[in-house]
């Protein structure tokens, strides 16, 4: 089969041709030498310095516990976002087959979207083989989309990595939890409250639960000073509600966000996140550990792309 080549494939996205997106999720999950080769090609035409600037599009992560209602609120929220004249991709993130690598749930079956909308694109993902982590190929297709759609969705199971994970490549992070069924309680053990940008409470139509469950996350985000964290609970049932006000929240944090300092972060959790699946913890030792890797990531320019930054990653372990 004939790959794509990676550099025009970016610019058809530069060009905001979204037709290209199907074929760039499977140029970025083919894993053979030529295909990563051409999806460096790719990463590089769409490089800040190539873009003039970063990527226009807003990458949303969405996580938390399996049942919590993530795929029917993303099925409001898509709706919500076309309403608004926005395009729209979706990336699932699921568990992986041992057996064929592929996803297993097909997330993607649970979204509800008008299969004939050329403005949507929603795809199920494997995590390959990081619990409840993104693979690199799912780190790659969100920074690459975000240079032609107006909203990129990264949806994973919140178990295992993904929610430190999914924060190094989102702009805004939305965790959801379910009241009623532990998971604010969880979430106040869990030790991941700096991460979210956006706290979701799903099935608002329980009413004191639900009320409960937004009063404790409010005050477990006072409690280590996280007020500006807004806490919208909404319910995906007829009648809907709280969709609106969820947008609102993304969009704000959107606009306060250091949007190229986000995104310069990201690149270089990717680029270590790519090196260190490729090369493993030998590969890490002879960069002298996670720490010092940080350290010359954060010495690079700043619009450095994410394949030069691996190569020099690489030059450092053999130097």
């Amino acid at each position: 089969m004939t790959l794509p080549d990676g550099a025009a494939l970016g610019a058809r996205l530069r060009a905001r041709d979204l037709s290209a997106a199907p074929d760039i999720l499977n140029l970025v999950e083919n894993r053979t030498p030529a295909a990563r080769e051409q999806a460096d090609a790719l990463l590089r035409a769409l490089s800040p310095a190539v873009l003039g600037g970063e990527a226009g599009g807003h990458v949303v992560g969405v996580t938390g516990p399996p049942g919590a209602g993530k795929s029917t609120l993303l099925s409001e929220l898509v709706r919500a976002w076309r309403g608004d004249g926005r395009s729209v991709a979706v990336l699932a993130v699921d568990p992986s087959s041992k057996r064929t690598g592929g996803s297993l749930l097909g997330d993607r079956a649970r979204i509800a979207f008008d299969p004939a909308d050329d403005q949507v694109f929603i795809r199920s993902t494997a995590a390959a083989d990081r619990l409840g982590g993104l693979a690199a190929s799912t780190r790659a297709a969100a920074g690459a989309l975000a240079a032609a759609f107006d909203v990129v969705v990264v949806e994973t199971v919140g178990v295992g990595q993904s929610e430190t994970e999914i924060a190094e490549v989102a702009d805004t992070v939305a965790v959801v939890v379910q009241p009623g069924s532990g998971d604010a309680l969880q979430f106040l053990k869990s030790g991941i409250m700096e991460i979210p940008d956006v706290l979701v409470v799903t099935k608002a139509d329980l009413g004191v639960l639900a009320l409960r469950a937004q009063r404790d996350l409010h005050a477990a985000m006072r409690s280590i000073g996280e007020r500006a964290t807004a806490v919208v609970a909404v319910s995906s049932i007829a009648p809907v509600t709280g969709i609106d006000d969820l947008v609102r929240a993304l969009d704000a944090h959107r606009e306060r966000l250091d949007l190229p300092a986000r995104r310069l972060a990201a690149r270089r959790s990717t680029a270590l996140a790519d090196y260190a699946a490729e090369h493993g913890e030998r590969g890490l030792r002879a960069l002298g550990g996670r720490r010092a890797a940080h350290r010359w990531l954060s010495e690079q320019a700043a619009d450095s792309d994410i394949p030069d930054l691996v190569t020099g990653l690489e030059g450092q372990a053999a130097s």
